[in-house]
């Protein structure tokens, strides 16, 4: 009945959501603190106002709300520059839906965010991937022309590393791809800088970012997209009806207007992302300097497999991941201070 490029794909594998309050979960880069009160309180008014209605298909109220707030970087901006998902990943589907053919080429760097080998394989695309050098940049192959290429994606902050490439970098990459080139800016918030300038200047450049990591509403579906009105509007008619729930849009909106909270909720966890990294380091982990929410690491004397699964059967959860010719390694979210204390106990007690 199916496709064949369906049957012959594995299909993304999400990282492990175990049930039970028992787990320190550390493993798929949520943020460890409740959301903004002010989210709660949003969706109450929507349960109680009722839901028999669809919801707004534009989800006009968010992106008024982000217009206003992202005007301080990219001053052209309106509500025409930008697009609601459920979710980045929804966002992703919606770009390569709409600019990807049977037989094109999508480009990205490896190790990266592993959904993009699922969304070619969904279109029946080509993999063009390009692997970062040791230092975490990439070569001039990345930006190079090729007749098949119709997309690129760069995760910036890249996953599972951590790592960014300046704006100036990106923007030489964007000029010379003779593509679409979509910055994935799912962990942005926790970094020193952004894309979202480079919008202005060339149409070719789509930003995607999510509410799920920086704003603690992985469990609500909300992200969104950037790019000049006439890319938007383009996209829009890819997009589900209505692919954003009144309550999603209704916390989100909350979400983004709650500045005290969110500066708050950065600080914390970039203190203790600093510490989880000294704290690593000091017990002989090679950890590459993060600008996520996360650290990406080597246990001292290899093994991460092995060091992931004893985590695992003490109750903590970090993440396995393998790239093949690549290298594998353990991804750590960073979590609230107990958690990482109970991390860094647990590496104590296994430490031979």
């Amino acid at each position: 009945m199916f496709r064949s490029n369906i049957v012959a794909m594995t299909g993304y594998t999400p990282g492990e959501q175990p049930r039970g309050e028992d787990v320190i979960k550390l493993n798929t880069n949520e943020n460890p603190y409740p959301c903004s009160p002010t989210v709660k309180a949003a969706i109450g008014r929507v349960c109680q106002a009722g839901l028999q209605k669809y919801p707004d298909p534009s989800a006009t109220e968010f992106r008024e709300a982000a217009a206003e707030l992202l005007a301080s970087e990219l001053p052209a901006i309106t509500p025409e520059w930008i697009l609601c998902g459920n979710g980045s990943d929804d966002l992703l589907t919606i770009i390569t839906r709409a600019l990807v053919d049977s037989g094109d080429h999508i480009r990205f760097p490896r190790p990266s965010y592993v959904l993009y080998d699922t969304l070619a394989a969904i279109q029946g695309a080509e993999c063009d991937v390009v692997n970062f050098q040791a230092d975490w940049t990439l070569s001039e192959r990345f930006a190079k022309h090729c007749d098949k290429l119709r997309l690129a994606f760069l995760a910036n902050p890249n996953s599972p590393s951590g790592t960014v490439l300046a704006a100036d970098d990106v923007a030489k990459i964007a000029t010379a791809l003779p593509c679409p080139l979509v910055v994935d800016e799912a962990y942005v918030d926790f970094a020193d800088g952004n894309c979202l300038s480079l919008v202005a200047d060339n149409e070719r450049v789509i930003i995607t970012r999510t509410l799920s990591k920086s704003y603690a509403l992985a469990g609500l579906r909300f992200g969104f997209a950037v790019a000049q009105p006439q890319v938007i509007a383009e996209l829009g008619k890819v997009k589900d009806s209505y692919n954003c729930d009144a309550l999603a849009i209704a916390g989100a909106t909350a979400a983004i207007r709650d500045r005290a909270w969110f500066d708050r909720t950065r600080a914390a966890v970039l203190a203790t992302r600093a510490r989880l990294l000294a704290e690593l380091r000091a017990r002989g982990f090679e950890c590459v300097d993060s600008q996520a929410n996360f650290v990406w690491c080597q246990p001292p004397g290899g093994a991460p497999r092995a060091l992931y699964e004893q985590l695992k059967a003490a109750g903590i959860l970090v993440r396995y991941m393998d790239y093949g010719d690549c290298g594998d390694g353990l991804r750590i979210t960073v979590g609230t201070d107990a958690q990482i204390d109970a991390l860094l106990a647990k590496l104590d007690d296994l430490a031979p």
